[in-house]
């Protein structure tokens, strides 16, 4: 199966890098010049330094030329997915669509695979997620991710043709599940960079990550979803790189906001949008997201880093 792979940002580029391992695969950037950049010196010094282009990578700012291939790759941020699609893929399309995005659409609360069914229904829709930084993908570094996908024997061709020497995935058909994991553990990031930005210690993070996959299980159990999903690697294995590591955008946020930093409003950190989403997925269900919501009125300045870490800390005594 041929693969193409639409974004050239740092996680786009560094799949497309472990993808040609296999054999050829595309590439596709919307900006003509940063693709000209990227072919004539083989690498993609704006997004992913010191990494070379394998030769078997084609590059691209030909849409047509990339929708070609049997697979696609969607590598773009969450809150743009439905946009590309409508500009970019025509709702007939068949073509086996895999979002490589986290997160929920604020305006809807549709995560990646839902806005793939609504806006090009007769593809087959899926998603790539899990614990991974791009750096360590393109490097060769050993990575595990879950690919989801409702019709499994899809799922099991999809699996063959992007597991790479470095990358190997583990299927489900469980999207919600894998949706819903994906994109709460970086809230819970956030809040972890909070703490640890505060001052409040190693104890505090520990403490917020294991309350913060409680809150990420109740909403998937009340939605419907597996919570024996949110068990593997597109939750908890995602929740623990993500809150643990600088390298994540969503962990480093938090740790700006507990020092008392600016940070820079250009860089994409998707679980601004999603906790505002959750919250407003929320409000009327009844599910307990204490986490959640604090994170969101903390980034929508409704309260400050001290009074919503106490806020936290104040919560009713109850059983585990």
């Amino acid at each position: 199966m041929s693969v193409s792979v639409l974004g050239a940002g740092a996680f786009g580029t560094a799949l497309a890098i472990s993808l040609a391992q296999k054999g050829a695969v595309t590439l596709w950037g919307r900006n003509p010049d940063h693709v000209v950049e990227m072919q004539a010196n083989r690498t993609n010094t704006a997004r992913l330094p010191g990494v070379d282009l394998p030769a078997s990578m084609s590059l691209t700012s030909d849409i047509a030329q990339a929708l070609a291939a049997d697979v696609i790759l969607l590598a773009v941020p969450m809150q743009r997915l439905a946009g590309f699609l409508t500009d970019h893929i025509p709702q007939s399309s068949t073509a086996n669509l895999v979002a490589c995005c986290k997160g929920f659409e604020v305006s809807t609360g549709r995560g990646p695979v839902t806005v793939i069914r609504d806006m090009v229904p007769q593809a087959t829709a899926a998603i790539l997620t899990g614990p991974s930084f791009a750096a360590d993908i393109a490097r060769g570094l050993p990575t595990a991710l879950t690919l989801a996908c409702a019709d499994d024997a899809a799922c099991q061709k999809l699996q063959q043709a992007l597991t790479t020497q470095n990358l190997r995935l583990y299927r489900t058909t469980d999207t919600q599940g894998a949706e819903l994991g994906g994109a709460l553990k970086n809230v819970i990031a956030i809040a972890c960079g909070v703490a640890i930005g505060a001052g409040l210690g190693q104890s505090a993070r520990a403490a917020l990550m294991t309350r913060g996959f409680s809150e990420m299980t109740r909403l998937a159990r009340h939605l419907g979803a597996e919570t024996a999903t949110l068990a593997g690697l597109s939750g908890f294995g995602d929740l623990v790189l993500t809150c643990t590591s600088e390298q994540s955008r969503n962990y480093r946020l938090g740790l700006s906001l507990g020092v008392g930093n600016s940070f820079d409003p250009s860089t994409t950190v998707e679980g601004v949008a999603t906790a505002r989403a959750i919250v407003q997925m929320t409000q009327a269900s009844g599910v307990d997201m204490p986490i959640t919501h604090t994170v969101a009125r903390l980034l929508d300045g409704e309260a400050d880093v001290p009074t919503s870490m106490a806020a936290l800390l104040s919560r009713p005594l109850k059983e585990e």
